[in-house]
C-alpha cells in the first residue's frame, strides 16, 4: 500500500468509475491528506461518517490493526457533488475489519468508496456491506480490493455490493478484486444491481400498504443492511434516517 505519487486519472484502475471533472481540478495536496490510525493489540474502534454537501470531496483513511484488535467504519455518501471514501486497511494476527456503507442520492453526482483490505497474518477477518440507491442520473461505486498474504492462513473475507437504480437515468459500478496467496482461507464477494423489487411491493399493496408506504419500506429494510453490524442501536438509527432523509420526494 503506498501513497498516490501523480494526479490519477480515468485510465487508473482505482478511478475507473470516478467523475472525469472532479479528477481535473484535483491537487496533489488533496490526495497527500490520509487520516492514519494505529490500533493496538486487542484494541476496538468504531467510526461513522456522513459526507453529506458539508463533507464532499475526497476522504482517506489508512489503518493498521494490531493482533486481536477490530476496527469498524460504517458511512453515508450523499453529497451532491463528487465524493469518495478510500479506505487502507492492514490487518494484524486475529484481527477485524469491518466496514458498512450506504452511497445515495440524484442529481448526476458520482460517489463512491474503494477499500483495499490486506490480510497480512493468519486468522483475521473482514466483512464490507455496501448498498446503493440513486436516481436521476447519478452513479453509486464500490471497489473492493481483499490481498491475502501467503501466511495469512486461516482469513475469512468478505465483500457484498447491491444497487437499487430508481431512474432508468441512474448507474451502479462494482469491481471487486481478490488476491490470495494462502491456500487455507474463505473469501467470497457478491454483486447486484437492479431496480426496486415489484414483486415485494405488489405484496405489500395487496395487504393494504399504500404504494409510497412499501416504497419507503423496501428502501429502509435495503439501506439497513449496511448498518447491521453498528451495535450502538441509537448510532444505528441515527445513520439510517439519515441515509433515508436523503430521498425526499423520491419515495412519492
Amino acid at each position: 500500500m503506498t501513497d498516490v505519487a501523480t494526479l490519477p486519472t480515468a485510465h487508473d484502475e482505482d478511478w475507473r468509475y470516478a467523475d472525469p471533472a472532479a479528477l481535473e481540478v484535483l491537487t496533489p495536496t488533496q490526495l497527500d491528506v490520509w487520516h492514519e490510525a494505529e490500533l493496538a493489540p486487542g484494541e476496538t474502534r468504531s467510526k461513522v461518517l456522513v459526507l453529506d454537501d458539508a463533507h464532499p470531496g475526497i476522504h482517506r483513511v489508512r489503518m493498521t490493526l494490531g493482533e486481536g484488535a477490530r476496527a469498524e467504519i460504517f458511512a453515508i455518501a450523499s453529497a451532491s457533488a463528487y465524493t469518495r471514501l478510500e479506505i487502507e486497511v492492514r490487518l494484524g494476527k486475529g484481527a477485524h475489519f469491518e466496514f458498512g456503507g450506504v452511497t445515495i442520492g440524484g442529481g448526476d453526482a458520482t460517489r463512491e468508496f474503494v477499500t483495499r483490505v490486506a490480510h497480512a497474518e493468519p486468522d483475521a477477518t473482514s466483512n464490507q456491506t455496501v448498498r446503493a440507491v440513486h436516481w436521476g442520473t447519478a452513479t453509486g461505486n464500490f471497489l473492493g480490493r481483499l490481498e491475502v498474504a501467503r501466511d495469512a492462513q486461516k482469513t475469512d473475507a468478505a465483500q457484498n455490493f447491491k444497487a437499487i437504480l430508481l431512474e432508468k437515468g441512474a448507474a451502479a459500478n462494482a469491481k471487486p478484486e481478490l488476491e490470495i496467496f494462502a491456500d487455507d482461507v474463505k473469501c467470497a464477494h457478491g454483486a447486484a444491481i437492479g431496480a426496486l423489487d415489484q414483486a415485494a411491493a405488489f405484496y405489500m399493496a395487496a395487504r393494504g400498504i399504500p404504494p409510497e408506504a412499501a416504497r419507503k419500506l423496501l428502501i429502509r429494510a435495503f439501506v439497513a443492511d449496511a448498518f447491521h453490524a453498528l451495535d450502538d442501536a441509537e448510532a444505528r438509527d441515527a445513520m439510517l434516517e439519515q441515509a433515508l432523509s436523503v430521498l425526499g420526494e423520491e419515495l412519492a
